[in-house]
């Protein structure tokens, strides 16, 4: 690594106890990387659906994730002050430990961090769902400016954590689902999340120094595929559009994939199977 990264983090026993199973399998290991205002509980379904499918599934959480919704809304601190580099090094050290390449799938912020390890050549093949944009992707809509608002208003929240209310996760998440099943993904979802990672993201495109960077261009990157919702209001579809283009630049396959009516709520919401399926597709193709 080089001198800027992390040292290498310690895994959680739950996440040793995955590297350990799919280490003894001759099956695909599948990394998910969740994103901000979430825990790995967001996966739950999808790891159950791609073995049906005959891979492994991995589920780590961040570094200090607490194990449960209930245990993370008691404690929010623990979510403050990650680095983007932090959270990168965390992942990249699962994915270390395992005795192949794996597949890394990641939505919103964990879809950024899936192009990071595959721009390090870290990913056999990579599915970015709706993710958060690395410096050079533009532009900025309003839609994105006002879902990260709650984080950013404020620039005491670099070093804080901060929840969303269900207003704010109604409008930048849920807004593609009915009232009744946004109601329900909040109770059963949304989390507090640390601020420094979003300013840290917020800021590339001026941060010359900045950690939210991916290296597009590496021959070693693997295939890509970049996942889009349509409706999603916090990584509207130009956005992701704008990663795809600077990510087609690699001589790997890049492929984009925009999904009708859907928003960012599309890895947990009613559809979430349209999108697994999506994302297996090309998975196998390439596999």
């Amino acid at each position: 690594m080089s001198g800027s990264r992390e040292a290498e983090p310690e895994l959680t026993a739950r996440e040793t106890a995955q590297v350990e199973r799919a280490n003894a399998s001759d099956r695909t290991p599948v990394v998910f990387i969740h994103g901000l205002w979430a825990l790995s509980n967001v996966w739950d379904e999808w790891a159950g659906c791609f073995e049906e499918a005959g891979y492994i599934a991995l589920t780590p959480g961040w570094p200090d994730d607490p194990e449960t919704v209930a245990e993370a809304r008691e404690r929010p601190a623990v979510f403050a002050g990650k680095r983007v580099e932090r959270l990168a090094s965390h992942f990249e050290a699962v994915g270390g430990r395992l005795g192949r390449k794996p597949v890394v799938v990641g939505h919103s912020f964990g879809g950024l961090l899936a192009q990071i390890l595959a721009g390090r050549g870290r990913a056999a093949v990579s599915v970015a769902i709706s993710p958060a944009p690395f410096r050079g992707v533009l532009p900025e809509p309003i839609s994105m400016v006002r879902s990260a608002l709650p984080v950013l208003r404020n620039p005491a929240n670099r070093r804080r954590a901060v929840s969303l209310t269900y207003e704010q996760f109604r409008y930048s998440v849920a807004n593609a689902t009915d009232e009744r099943e946004a109601a329900e993904l909040f109770a059963r979802y949304a989390v507090p999340a640390g601020g420094r990672a979003l300013f840290e993201d917020a800021l590339a495109n001026i941060n010359p120094w900045t950690e939210a960077k991916v290296d597009s261009k590496n021959p070693a990157r693997g295939p890509l595929l970049i996942i889009a919702g349509a409706k999603d209001r916090f990584i509207p579809s130009a956005v992701t559009r704008s990663a795809y283009k600077r990510q087609r630049r690699n001589d790997a396959v890049t492929e984009f994939a925009e999904l009708p009516g859907r928003g960012h709520s599309l890895t947990i919401d009613a559809g979430w199977r349209e999108v697994a399926e999506t994302a297996l597709g090309f998975i196998r193709r390439f596999e």
